[in-house]
């Protein structure tokens, strides 16, 4: 499949894992980096008030004229919010401390929890791919971005603890579908900082398949040392180190993501 088409239509999705540090920030940063690499319009919206993914992606959160903060509270739109990432190759909605104080002046609001859809509607003819990096909580702000998006994608360490986080965020998925978001699917479940020496992360790798099937992606992202460097740099891994083990990764990641979208087209 020639991964370097644009998809049919815009296609949303939310990095989500209510366990923190599981690498969600650098998959939003890689993920989004491989596809523009692989030529597709990408948007990268940050979603947690520590402002990880923009700074992650080579963006001063200091020195915003407009962020996300302004966009969800009808302050701003993404046109002029959205700065363009030099070091990834894509365009960033941007996040600072501004944002937690969003989850206050939204509650006053009508349709609160779908300010952000409303916002990415006037967008929809520029990008490919919209990838919302997620805080680790359920918030009004994740809320926001469930109720935005077409799915959710999943990393997750092959540890025992994540298996139980893990069906806590498959039940808020199908909590967000039944109620709010009709479209909202689990797109599928990312294995990230894979050792494969360790045994029980081979033993809970298998389980995932198992119970997930298909919805396991076959790419595995490994534990690699130049991927966790890149954000001091203010780069995706993968433009830090093209050549390493986890920019590989990212790359094969973000073409089986194309062809996933691409074959649910057909």
């Amino acid at each position: 499949m020639n991964t370097n088409t644009q998809v049919a239509t815009m296609r949303v999705f939310c990095i989500a894992n209510q366990k923190g540090g599981v690498g969600k920030t650098t998959t939003a940063i890689n993920l989004a980096a491989g596809l523009a690499k692989l030529n597709q319009r990408v948007l990268l919206i940050d979603l947690d008030p520590q402002g990880n993914a923009t700074m992650g992606s080579g963006i001063d959160k200091s020195l915003l004229a407009h962020n996300l903060y302004d966009v969800l509270i009808g302050e701003s739109n993404i046109t002029e919010a959205r700065v363009h990432s030099e070091n990834g190759g894509y365009d960033v909605l941007p996040a600072n401390r501004e944002l937690s104080g969003a989850e206050i002046d939204l509650i006053g609001m009508q349709e609160r929890e779908l300010q952000l859809k409303q916002a990415l509607a006037k967008v929809e003819d520029q990008y490919d791919f919209v990838l919302i990096d997620c805080p680790p909580t359920l918030s009004l702000l994740t809320l926001n971005g469930l109720a935005a998006a077409h799915g959710v994608i999943i990393p997750m360490q092959c540890e025992y603890f994540a298996l139980e986080g893990l069906s806590d965020l498959v039940n808020t998925i199908k909590r967000v579908h039944r109620n709010i978001n009709p479209e909202l699917s689990l797109i599928g479940l990312l294995r990230v900082m894979f050792d494969p020496r360790v045994t029980l992360q081979q033993q809970v790798s298998a389980q995932l398949e198992a119970h997930f099937g298909d919805k396991v992606f076959k790419t595995v992202v490994p534990r690699n040392v130049r991927l966790a460097e890149a954000p001091s740099h203010g780069m995706p891994g993968v433009n830090y180190d093209p050549s390493s083990r986890g920019a590989q990764a990212y790359i094969a990641f973000g073409a089986e993501v194309i062809a996933r979208v691409n074959t649910s087209n057909e």
